[in-house]
Formats: structure tokens, sequence, C-alpha cells
């Protein structure tokens, strides 16, 4: 995807995460997890109501991926294993129903998204790199109102150290030169600083169980932490490029 109205090719390109870094996501998947809760009580406490369900989640990932679909059929297996197969259809149903309020929920953005974008798009080429499904990954693009602020936009099965140096051979970029911003240490972080790049961490309120980061990993790791992703661009400006670790002053 591309906008022939932004910057010139010789800008640096910057990275951007999405879901929880442009806009809410978290947030409302743990509303769903909620409501979920509450259908399966009957069976189980909450706390084993959680476990089993991410425990299915983890399982699913390498069949359905990240994303709505997974959610919804990993709730569904769960539903069924919990209950000893005597969930109701119509609650089946329900399930399914949470899964299409998510697809279709309004796009929030974060606060100070946009002008950060407009600042940091004069400087850069803006990069988005997701994970998840296709089709719901970009609606959410095309919801935003961002769309025309992104150099280019790829979604990914998963963010590694093999996706990442696929995406950025693909487009031409140098792992030297690049840097990643986005809410999730073990996806946005650590797998762009294993293949030489650089990368900026901006915490989310909500972090789901799967995004939780090696902590020896992470501990060993060197990158900078901002508030908010308007604080990005004066980081940049003060982070030479041919420096790829980060010393806080």
């Amino acid at each position: 995807m591309a906008n022939p109205d932004l910057p010139p090719d010789d800008l640096p390109v910057l990275g951007l995460d999405a879901d929880d870094t442009l806009w809410e996501n978290e947030a409302w998947f743990h509303e769903v997890e909620g409501r979920f809760r509450d259908l399966m009580s009957p069976w189980a406490d909450s706390a084993t109501i959680d476990a089993a369900l991410l425990a299915t989640e983890r399982a699913n990932i390498s069949s359905h991926g990240y994303g709505v679909k997974g959610f919804v059929l990993s709730m569904i297996v769960t539903a069924v294993e919990l209950s000893d197969g005597r969930v109701e259809g119509r609650w089946i149903g329900d399930i399914v129903s949470w899964g299409h309020e998510l697809l279709d929920h309004p796009v929030q953005l974060l606060d100070g998204v946009t002008e950060a974008l407009d600042r940091l798009g004069t400087t850069h080429r803006l990069l988005v790199i997701t994970k998840g499904d296709l089709n719901d990954q970009m609606g959410k693009v095309n919801r935003s109102g961002l769309a025309d602020r992104f150099w280019r936009v790829e979604v990914l099965a998963e963010k590694d150290e093999a996706s990442y140096a696929a995406v950025l051979d693909r487009h031409g970029v140098e792992p030297s030169a690049f840097v990643m911003v986005g809410n999730s240490v073990r996806s946005d972080v650590l797998p762009v600083l294993g293949i030489g790049g650089r990368a900026i961490h901006v915490p989310h309120t909500t972090t789901w169980a799967l995004e939780e980061p090696d902590p020896m990993a992470a501990a060993a790791a060197e990158f900078p932490v901002v508030d908010r992703l308007a604080d990005v661009a004066d980081l940049l400006a003060a982070w030479p490029a041919n420096t790829r670790g980060w010393t806080s002053t």
C-alpha cells in the first residue's frame, strides 16, 4: 500500500506497530473475556476460565493465527471443554456475535496519535508493521482515518526476527538504519534488536499475556521507553543514527 503524496524515498523508514500503539485494541478483548467468564461461571471459577482460555489460545496460534477469528474459535473450544459439552448452542451463538462486535468495533485512536504521525511523517517514511488477520488489520487501518499518512502497511503472521528481516529486505531497508516503535517488548522491540535494528518502547495500559517477553531477554536489552507516541520525534532527533544502543541521560 503506497501513497504518492508522502515524503520522498530518500527519507529514513520508521516502523510503527498498530494495535495498542496507534489505537485501542486489547481493552475490547478484555471486555469480551469478562463476558466469557460470566458465561462459563456455572462450570468454573474465573481463574480456571482465564487459564483454560489462555492455554487454548496459545495452542491455537500456530493453526489460526492472531486476531478475532482465532480468539472466537478458542472461546468456543474452551466453552465446550469446560462444560463437558453441555454449553448450549445459543451460547455458542453469543460467542460468535461477540467476535462480530470486535471486527466491527469503531477504531479509537490513542491520545495525540494523529499529531504525532503528522510530525514524524515530515522526517520519516512511516511503515506500519502489525500482525494478525489481513482483512481485520487492513480494515482497522482504513477505518482509522490514518491510512494516507503511511508509506507502507505490512500485516504479518508473526513478528519474529525472520519476519522483520524479510520485510526490510523487501523494501530495501538496512536493519542498522531501521527503528521500530511499539507497545510490545516481545513483538516490537526484541526481534528488531535481534536483527541489528533499533526500537522504541511505548507501553500501553493493557498487555495480552501472550505478549509478555522473556524477562531475562528484556532485562538484557537496551532500548528507550517513552510515555507517548508524541515523544518519539524528539527522541529520534536526539538519537544519532549510527548509535544502536541507548543510554538515558
